[in-house]
């Protein structure tokens, strides 16, 4: 199983927008194929800040993940909105 940690920080004024494309994301990815947990957490102490949370059956699966429509659309926009740090481990 593959495991993504997506920390993301937003600009000053866009924490909603960014917000609103995650959780549409979210939505869609756990209906796909492979995955085994996708959520959205806000940050308690860190402004304008939140993480999404997944994790893949295979590498496949996140690959498909990654080329598929609601990714295509969605993470474009979060990423407009301020900076994403990525974490992947396997387990």
């Amino acid at each position: 199983m593959i495991r993504l940690n997506c920390f993301f920080e937003a600009k000053e004024g866009k924490y909603n927008e960014a917000f609103n494309a995650a959780v549409a994301l979210v939505a869609e990815s756990q209906k796909q194929e492979g995955c085994v947990l996708y959520d959205i957490y806000e940050s308690g102490t860190r402004k304008n800040s939140f993480m999404i949370c997944e994790t893949w059956a295979s590498q496949e699966l996140l690959d498909a993940h990654s080329a598929s429509a609601p990714f295509k659309l969605y993470v474009p926009q979060i990423l407009a909105c301020g900076e994403m740090k990525i974490e992947q481990f396997e387990f």
